[in-house]
């Protein structure tokens, strides 16, 4: 498994951010989809070489459609790279679906699944959670809020949740999404499909495949849009040395 353009990039962030401290044991949220698996699979082997020991575990949020589904590929996985696995059983789909029956369920249903994950990564001794998110979907959730908040701002690279002591760390903010897809194409992870009957149909799917469109006309306009928040230093974002290029892909893109 060559992972050196994914630790190129996730060393960059974690660096640059500040994300690992020496001593954290650090929950990964495995959605099963390709980016949180491709971040579960870099930190794994960060850790063998990085100057900060720390600890990881693979959290997974079931949120109970169709009765759950079967995880033992990704946990087959786990064991191959030396990390423990835990599925935490919820109804939150069935509670959001059938009984709400939520037009709008994305928002809830984050709300919902991010509860269960803190609660859990707590349980198990976790005091920092790593999430999935690359460098499109920094510009995607930056543009929904411009377009139907009209406000500028954007997650955090690193926030501290006070109500649970958590600290919540984003390792492949410099990743395109399209480098996640080519290390996927060399390394095949156990990724599932989405069970959600809203997959693909959201305003963020939306959102990315317009921006997705424009760049056909304007090549690299999602750097330029990525270069705009460091720049700005949108929600702790600040344009640090080693950030990738904004007026063309980073280095190492296809």
């Amino acid at each position: 498994m060559d992972l050196k353009r994914v630790l190129s990039y996730m060393r960059r962030a974690v660096e640059d951010y500040d994300m690992i401290r020496d001593g954290d044991r650090i929950a990964v949220g495995v959605s099963a989809g390709k980016d949180s698996l491709t971040l579960l699979a870099g930190l794994a082997a960060l850790r063998r070489f990085y100057s900060r020991r720390f600890e990881v575990v693979a959290v997974t949020v079931d949120l109970g459609f169709g009765g759950g589904q079967d995880y033992t590929d990704i946990e087959t996985f786990c064991r191959e790279i030396d990390v423990p696995f835990h599925v935490a059983k919820t109804d939150i789909g069935h509670i959001i679906f059938d009984i709400r029956k939520e037009k709008s369920p994305c928002a809830l249903c984050s709300k919902m699944r991010r509860a269960v994950l803190h609660d859990t990564a707590k349980a198990l001794g976790c005091n920092t959670v790593a999430l999935g998110h690359h460098l499109d979907d920094v510009v995607d959730t930056f543009m929904l809020n411009l377009f139907y908040e009209g406000r500028v701002g954007c997650f955090e690279p690193v926030s501290y949740l006070s109500r649970v002591d958590l600290r919540v760390i984003r390792p492949l903010i410099y990743m395109p999404e399209k480098d996640i897809l080519y290390f996927l194409s060399r390394n095949p992870l156990p990724v599932h499909s989405s069970p959600c009957p809203a997959d693909g149909e959201t305003e963020r799917t939306r959102m990315h495949d317009l921006i997705s469109d424009l760049e056909k006309n304007s090549h690299g306009l999602r750097y330029r849009i990525f270069g705009a928040i460091l720049r700005g230093e949108i929600d702790g974002f600040h344009p640090a040395v080693h950030r990738p290029r904004t007026k063309s892909p980073p280095k190492g893109t296809r």
